[in-house]
């Protein structure tokens, strides 16, 4: 594969294909597109394909159109979730202890400044995964000549096959509370499970329950952290949470629940019946 060459799966085609050409010296999956490390100003934000796995779209057809009209007709600092820091995210990944160069995987990341941040604390494997290409491309662009330094995929998380073992930090602001189906609950589960190494970080933030009903015209899950930890069972092991009043752009208050988890390895999930926590 030459520079700035493009990886293209047609939607349907079965997810038996070798990924090696498409995989970074250090980072461990470029899914949309690879980029010439010699030359990182030769670069081409149009980048993204459509990728499936096991026979299985990696996008869901009505989410997607949903979040790529939501990324086309307005400008990242007009959603309502928007930060210009990613404070409390950024302080939670740096209270891991992670080293710069641990994998970290930010689901939902699309537009958000937030993979701006950890390449600027020296973070050198960043993953950002999202359902829309506008999201994505809106990163790219902002990164400029530095959006070589990170690996894209443009997937649906409750679809996607990740590579197994292959993340320090699983990072999520406001995309677990979209899924209101149970299985779809599940499938993102185990997608952490299989992702996130043995003893690695799970950062996950929904709306509390006082939190908004909606999110972009769509229906979200309020969480209490009680409620958050126990859709993941004894698997994840909890280290902290807390609450935050989010400011949007438009000056009203969105409150949001954190989640901070260990990944134990080798445990049934299992939800438990009680779960006292701590704050």
């Amino acid at each position: 594969m030459g520079p700035n060459q493009l990886t293209t799966l047609p939607l349907g085609s079965v997810g038996d294909t070798d990924w090696s050409p498409v995989v970074g010296r250090t980072l461990l999956q470029r899914v949309c597109w690879s980029i010439d490390r010699r030359n990182p100003n030769d670069h081409n934000p149009e980048f993204c394909c459509a990728i499936s796995f096991r026979g299985k779209s990696a996008v869901n057809t009505n989410k997607k159109q949903h979040w790529e009209a939501v990324y086309t007709s307005k400008s990242p600092q007009a959603v309502s979730w928007y930060q210009p820091h990613a404070e409390t995210s950024l302080r939670l990944i740096r209270e891991t202890g992670v080293a710069k160069s641990g994998a970290i995987l930010d689901v939902g990341g699309g537009a958000s400044t937030f993979v701006d941040d950890l390449l600027n604390e020296g973070y050198e494997q960043v993953t950002v995964l999202d359902l829309s290409a506008e999201a994505l491309r809106a990163s790219q662009a902002r990164l400029g000549s530095r959006a070589h330094l990170v690996s894209w995929i443009e997937a649906d998380i409750t679809t996607v096959q990740l590579p197994e073992n292959a993340y320090d930090v699983w990072h999520d602001r406001a995309v677990f509370h979209f899924l209101l189906e149970p299985e779809h609950r599940r499938a993102y589960v185990r997608a952490v499970q299989r992702s996130v190494k043995a003893g690695g970080h799970v950062i996950v933030a929904t709306f509390a329950e006082d939190g908004p009903e909606k999110c972009s015209g769509l229906t979200v899950h309020r969480y209490s952290a009680e409620e958050l930890h126990d859709e993941f069972g004894n698997s994840f092991a909890l280290v902290h949470h807390e609450k935050e009043p989010h400011e949007t752009p438009f000056g009203s208050i969105q409150n949001f629940v954190y989640c901070h988890c260990r990944v134990q390895k080798g445990e049934e999930f299992v939800k438990p019946n009680s779960n006292p926590l701590e704050p």
